[in-house]
């Protein structure tokens, strides 16, 4: 072979040998795809996505019953609202809303399994008393007789009327 014919075969060989691969490249990989049927598949999604809306559906129905059970009779519990008349993140339930009540005596309530506002508001005075009686000499200087009262306040979800007698009550005594 002549140098001067080298240069032409350098990329005449290459080039042929890299068509060759992407014909026969070409050729196997439409014979291992084989076209696909869109039309099937978005019928398929379509009843997928019926069955999760209507399963969606039904959740929402139990989650609806599920709270009616769970929070007897209160109101919607809002606590954006909570928080603008009682001036402070409230949570559902906690018992230290209730002027006089701190945390230690909401653990005395729990073990008596009134832990939530509408149990404290059916509870008696007298009950409330032995209660705090449970926890030794150092709750004889908290006066239950309005926790009740209060609790029964939160449990409606009437934030304005128990701010406004809180503030004129202070420290939870009539």
């Amino acid at each position: 072979m002549d140098l001067e014919y080298m240069d032409i075969w350098c990329w005449l060989i290459p080039l042929s040998v890299g068509l060759l691969c992407g014909f026969f490249g070409y050729l196997i990989g439409r014979g291992a795809n084989p076209t696909v049927d869109y039309d099937s598949q978005i019928k398929k999604l379509r009843q997928e996505n019926e069955k999760a809306k209507s399963d969606l559906a039904k959740c929402e129905q139990k989650l609806a019953a599920g709270s009616a059970l769970n929070n007897g009779n209160y109101t919607v519990f809002d606590a954006t609202e909570a928080k603008k008349y009682m001036g402070k993140s409230v949570k559902l339930d906690d018992l230290s809303l209730i002027e006089g009540i701190g945390p230690k005596i909401r653990s005395l309530f729990h073990n008596y399994d009134i832990r939530s506002w509408k149990a404290l508001s059916e509870t008696t005075v007298a009950k409330c008393q032995e209660v705090l009686d449970s926890g030794g000499d150092r709750y004889k200087v908290h006066d239950p007789a309005s926790w009740p009262m209060q609790a029964k306040m939160a449990s409606e979800g009437k934030w304005k009327e128990l701010a406004k007698w809180q503030d004129e009550h202070k420290h939870g005594k009539l």
